[in-house]
């Protein structure tokens, strides 16, 4: 299945039902007067976050969502049918933006959470309902209000706990491998990864959590360079970001500064999360190599720096206990 992250779609809820001019004639009934009914309320446009989905590639092939009518009313005071609902299921952590993505909608980031994007319209009043004393055979009816329409743009950020940054082959797939069962594409060429990647990482019984894997970054990310900065909405919602730096590739101060640069200038409160820096394929370092250069990230940083072999696996459990750490302070906070 093809990863689409980002989908601009037309949606429009229903009218409502025309009320109508209606009398009653009976025989043997002297007076019949008006009884002309009200319409049906049109079809509402509804979204849902369902667990089943992880991508909107359904979206680029059907963009356009409207809902049906509402009855029309009829005689003997009857009002329309009301028409039925147009529920657009969405993966969760889908958000809806306007047309200019600029002011968001709604944000469906729990399972089963549902919101009326746009409300079906009522349906007119038939000539029942303006009967008065003084006015005992009206010939008045309205036609049903007319529904909503727009354009709308959906972004998917996918829920996780942590989030894998990094310059390409750094060696985030390879970690991702290794902790969880994902299989993602790891090559020794830079952008092996092209979509974003999950996997969950079972510590015990009672400690788990979500990882995500996103494409590499390389300077200027943020004005289009590479793969740009897209895929960094899926962290946005992540507790703790794990920075990993290839150290067998030196320049680790430089690469440090590069990903933090891109963080900075992407915005929405990623360079202010919590970082976890490991200093990556220290199997193919020599011991002095691995001192020089974690100290030097280190002092770069101002944090501790874990030195790791995503292959090797050789310090993984140190920075997975340190990820759920942060997971668990943020869960904890949210409960409170």
């Amino acid at each position: 299945m093809k990863f689409l992250d980002q989908a601009k779609i037309y949606c429009r809820s229903g009218d409502g039902g025309d009320g109508v001019i209606a009398f009653r004639r009976e025989r043997f009934i002297e007076f019949g007067g008006p009884d002309g009914g009200n319409g049906g309320k049109g079809g509402d446009i509804i979204f849902e976050a369902v667990q089943n989905l992880n991508t909107l590639i359904d979206f680029r092939y059907t963009q356009h969502f409207r809902g049906a009518k509402g009855g029309n009313g009829a005689g003997a005071d009857m009002t329309g049918a009301g028409a039925k609902d147009v529920v657009i299921k969405v993966p969760i952590g889908t958000q809806i933006f306007d047309d200019e993505r600029d002011v968001m909608l709604a944000d469906l980031d729990v399972p089963g959470k549902r919101v009326v994007l746009l409300h079906g319209g009522d349906g007119g009043h038939g000539n029942a309902h303006f009967k008065t004393s003084t006015n005992r055979a009206p010939r008045r009816a309205d036609k049903g209000w007319p529904g909503e329409e727009r354009w709308i743009w959906l972004r998917l950020k996918l829920i996780a706990d942590a989030g894998l940054v990094g310059l390409p082959n750094a060696g985030k797939s390879t970690f991702l491998s290794v902790v969880s069962a994902a299989k993602p594409k790891i090559a020794d060429y830079p952008f092996t990864t092209l979509h974003p990647q999950l996997g969950v990482v079972r510590l015990s019984m009672t400690q788990e959590f979500v990882i995500a894997d996103i494409p590499g970054l390389i300077e200027g990310a943020h004005e289009g360079a590479g793969l740009g900065d897209r895929f960094l909405g899926h962290v946005e919602r992540c507790a703790v970001l794990l920075h990993l730096i290839d150290g067998a590739a030196g320049k680790v101060v430089d690469q440090y500064r590069t990903i933090r640069g891109e963080l900075a200038e992407y915005g929405g409160g990623l360079a202010d999360k919590p970082e976890i820096i490991a200093l990556n394929k220290c199997d193919a370092m020599t011991p002095r190599e691995i001192s020089s250069r974690r100290a030097a990230l280190a002092k770069a940083s101002g944090a501790k720096v874990f030195v790791i072999s995503a292959v090797a696996g050789t310090g993984m459990p140190e920075v997975l206990s340190a990820l759920w750490m942060e997971v668990a302070s943020a869960r904890s906070e949210r409960r409170t």
